[in-house]
């Protein structure tokens, strides 16, 4: 997957991007992991999201670990429950969240409705995981900030905005909610919990 401007001239986005080639694998990966029987995925955000890249990445892997993945286009807040619920119906054994501005903002409400529905959810960032979620895995937040602050200081020093390359992120985290494991009923095995920068008891 390309993304624009970061390994190329083309003068369309600058500075620090959470798209990353390969991390949908882990995705579903994970999830697949912390749900094992599960045989169907709902992967939820807004009309276009995930990007065409990300979605091909999400049914490559799907396709390796055996799941079927639907996609849930939610244009509305108020759409995320029946939304879920008819996921739910159709057999989905957890949920993907699409990375996206909408899902995020809505962050507190989508995990509250996939518990409501029991969903085990993967999302792709730690405050997901924090509003109540099951578990994220993306961009360590502190690392995101760091190199903002160097972007900042680059501009403030004179560089120009369009000279600047996009950097994809290098470090990584995942993040367990065993106070959600609990509350679905899940046990997440050992081999997950051993390899998480993060649990919340």
């Amino acid at each position: 997957m390309t993304v624009c401007g970061a390994s190329s001239p083309t003068p369309c986005r600058r500075g620090l991007t959470s798209v990353v080639p390969g991390i949908s694998q882990k995705y579903v990966e994970l999830l697949r992991e912390a749900v094992p029987l599960a045989s169907r995925f709902a992967v939820v955000g807004a009309p276009n999201s995930p990007f065409p890249e990300i979605r091909r990445e999400l049914q490559t892997a799907a396709r390796h670990f055996g799941i079927t993945v639907s996609f849930i286009e939610i244009k509305d807040p108020d759409d995320f429950d029946p939304a879920l619920a008819r996921a739910k119906k159709d057999g989905a054994g957890g949920i993907i969240a699409a990375l996206g501005a909408f899902t995020y903002a809505h962050r507190a409400k989508l995990v509250q409705l996939a518990l409501k529905h029991r969903l085990p959810g993967i999302y792709w960032a730690r405050d997901y995981v924090e509003a109540g979620g099951l578990m994220s895995y993306g961009a360590s937040f502190d690392d995101v900030g760091r190199r903002a602050a160097y972007f900042v200081d680059r501009i403030l020093k004179g560089a120009k905005p369009a000279g600047l390359p996009v950097e994809q992120p290098t470090k990584f985290e995942l993040v367990i909610n065993l106070r959600t494991a609990k509350a679905l009923g899940l046990t997440i095995p050992q081999t997950l919990l051993v390899r998480a920068d993060q649990v919340i008891e």
